[in-house]
């Protein structure tokens, strides 16, 4: 690997955003050609930031390089931060081929939907335009070219893409790029393993790179085994003191993981009857996604539906529609769950409801997922006894609980295992998708634990890599 000397067996990695930050991946990955030949330029997600109080302005900025010039773009699952800015890719004159798995391109087209619906209250807040418009979202999804699990795509150049299972959510894929007989890995994010409905990460045993997410890199989640026990503590305590759980969820695999944990808590009998909402008309889409893929579902999950259990429905649960629905929730009696997104309550309809039961020492709020650094999540995570929604000053009085075993992530412990089982081949890793402490904190275990070479990027960086 060099900085600065080009040959005609080097690949230039530039790592555009992604890096300091949990949000905004954006890679790219280019030939080197001989003088007269053609460049291959290959873009691995092309992401929103998020969280950070300069997120919208960095996502209206131009893009570092001409999108007209790129010749395929590799997306690793649906979450926003990994697709978010790929209309407006496309709207900056992208017309290559966009490939990423069947159950990522029957998801996006949803997020997307979403994305425009918020784009209007961004507009009044922040006066910006918005990122992107419908058209270019009917632009993009023309570009868009279905790739399964486990199938080799031959692009120009020589290139070799594999996409493999990242069991991170629905159709979330890492790809194993091949040039030259050697192999660069880009991870995407990779799953917290063992999962309540998906399959677990599948193995890299022969990578010459890695750019890998380390959102986790530096600390370990609680037993994925005592995950349920804990979901049940929480319900049953919130019951006990008459409050309401509130439970701000990711739309896209979280909130399908918690209906099909509570499916299995009222089934079994382990929790009393409480009222369950979910309010998220974009969850309940995906969901909806979900049912249509059963195939992805672990093996246990594929019996239990083969039995004939719903697993995304039980008793108790009502679906929340319209925003008049929403806002009658108040009127209903405690105890009950609200399910609401979003994951980080920086927007959605669960800043209502924290307004309502923040205050309330009888009610709990649940995090169940990654709080990334300057959202309200964090803010209430970080145990800030008053926080401003909405612009109103709202006192924290509820119980915040929070189960990090229900991480969509790996952790450090399992993010290390996952690249030791390529040491023998590796040249180099590459944490990414982290704050700067966590993806340090991997990069020197790696080279403390497995002997491995690993550079925790700076944004814009680029670097020669030998082929």
């Amino acid at each position: 690997m060099q900085k600065g000397t080009e040959s005609e067996h080097k690949l230039r990695l530039t790592f555009v955003t992604g890096v300091s930050t949990v949000t905004g991946a954006n890679f790219l990955l280019e030939t080197v050609p001989k003088k007269g030949e053609d460049v291959v330029r290959i873009l691995i997600d092309c992401g929103l930031e998020q969280g950070a109080l300069n997120a919208n302005e960095r996502n209206h900025l131009d893009f570092s390089y001409d999108p007209s010039t790129i010749n395929y773009l590799l997306v690793t699952h649906a979450h926003t931060d990994h697709i978010g800015r790929i209309p407006r890719l496309v709207g900056a004159g992208f017309k290559g081929k966009i490939f990423s798995t069947a159950e990522t391109k029957a998801l996006v087209p949803l997020m997307f939907e979403d994305a425009l619906k918020l784009f209007v209250h961004d507009e009044e807040r922040t006066n910006l335009p918005p990122l992107y418009t419908a058209h270019d979202v009917e632009e993009t999804m023309k570009l868009w070219h279905e790739i399964p699990y486990h199938q080799i795509t031959e692009l120009h150049g020589g290139f070799q893409v594999y996409p493999k299972d990242a069991g991170h959510i629905l159709g979330s894929a890492m790809y194993e790029i091949t040039y030259r007989g050697k192999k660069i890995v880009f991870t995407g994010d990779l799953g917290n393993s063992p999962t309540p409905l998906l399959n677990d990460t599948e193995d890299i045993t022969d990578a010459t790179y890695m750019v890998m997410e380390s959102v986790y890199g530096d600390r370990n989640h609680e037993s994925t085994a005592d995950r349920l026990d804990k979901l049940e503590d929480v319900i049953e305590d919130s019951y006990k003191k008459g409050g309401a759980l509130v439970i701000p969820s990711f739309s896209l695999e979280k909130t399908q993981v918690l209906l099909y944990e509570i499916n299995k808590l009222v089934e079994e009998d382990r929790i009393p009857a409480t009222p369950v909402f979910l309010d998220s008309p974009l969850a309940t889409k995906i969901t909806a996604v979900y049912q249509r893929f059963k195939k992805d579902f672990k093996a246990e999950v594929q019996e239990r539906i083969k039995g004939g259990d719903d697993i995304f429905n039980f008793p108790g649960l009502r679906i929340i529609e319209t925003v008049e629905e929403s806002k009658g929730l108040l009127q209903v009696p405690n105890p009950k769950i609200i399910i609401a997104g979003s994951g980080m309550s920086n927007g959605g309809r669960v800043v209502h409801h924290e307004i309502n039961y923040l205050p309330d020492p009888k009610s709990t709020l649940l995090l169940v997922g990654y709080q990334s650094l300057g959202t309200l999540g964090r803010h209430i995570q970080n145990g800030d006894k008053q926080v401003n929604i909405l612009g109103q000053q709202v006192p924290v009085r509820a119980r915040i609980a929070y189960i990090d075993g229900y991480s969509s992530h790996k952790d450090a412990d399992h993010l290390l295992e996952f690249v030791a089982k390529s040491a023998d081949t590796l040249k180099y890793v590459f944490p990414v998708m982290g704050e700067p402490k966590t993806s340090l904190f991997l990069a020197q275990r790696i080279q403390d634990y497995l002997g491995v070479k690993a550079i925790h990027p700076r944004e814009g960086e680029s670097i020669l890599l030998d082929f």
